[in-house]
């Protein structure tokens, strides 16, 4: 059995009987029967959870004549994250804010959550980048799809039919090289983020360690930003009006 965290043991206690019910409907045999729920999946629930009491809390709070702090801080990621993807993809950037804006909340609130005692960063496990990093990947194909419709193939090609043979393995194991670099990148830092953290709190009185999760705080920061600034550009690159 593996070691549980408090909000994990409270899960699989409730869900472990249907959670294993459903796995095995669907030909997947949980390694632990009584505890299906891993401690990854279990703070992305709780990062989820927040994310959307969080959502809910700004929307019952908008407000036009007196906006509160937390509704400016949102407006200004916001206004962040659209000037970006302005500058990157174009005039046309609009739609794809909301997407961007949750998968960096998403991850940021992931990245930082390691720092608070008896929880983990579910980023700094290999399968919670791979699937940020999927999803990122499917959704900037199905936008580049629903920009082009099926012309969107094309660019696999590349600009001469002749190479089109060439050109189409190239370009396939490229974009799927993206999903692995984007993987690898939030796993690798958060990982060694989590370590050091770990080490210096674990050796070092309490005020000493203060330093080392300011550093991990930045990390989270900047990791989370890197991988929006990165999704933005390979939307730029499915959704550009030239294909």
């Amino acid at each position: 059995m593996p070691e549980q965290l408090w909000f994990t043991q409270i899960l699989n206690h409730l869900f472990a009987g249907p959670v294993t019910s459903l796995l095995r409907m669907l030909g997947v045999e949980p390694r632990y029967a009584a505890a299906p729920i891993s401690n990854s999946l279990a703070m992305e629930i709780l990062i989820f959870g927040g994310l959307l009491l969080l959502f809910l809390l700004v929307r019952s709070r908008l407000s036009v004549d007196s906006p509160g702090g937390l509704q400016h801080s949102f407006e200004a990621l916001e206004g962040f994250i659209q000037d970006q993807s302005n500058e990157i993809i174009g005039h046309h950037s609009e739609p794809y804010t909301a997407f961007l804006t949750t998968l960096g909340l998403f991850i940021l609130f992931c990245n930082v959550l390691g720092i608070i005692p008896t929880f983990e960063s579910p980023t700094a496990v290999p399968v919670v980048p791979l699937g940020c990093a999927l999803a990122a990947f499917f959704y900037y194909q199905a936008q580049g799809f629903k920009q082009a419709g099926v012309g969107y193939v094309k660019q696999f090609a590349g600009p001469m039919p002749m190479m089109a043979p060439l050109m189409v393995p190239i370009e396939i194991i490229s974009h799927l090289a993206r999903v692995l670099s984007l993987t690898i990148r939030l796993f690798a830092n958060m990982y060694a983020g989590d370590m050091v953290t770990l080490v210096f709190v674990s050796l070092l009185p309490v005020a000493f360690p203060i330093p080392f999760l300011g550093l991990h705080i930045f990390v989270s920061l900047l990791q989370a930003y890197i991988f929006v600034l990165l999704t933005t550009v390979y939307l730029q690159g499915a959704v550009s009006q030239e294909h």
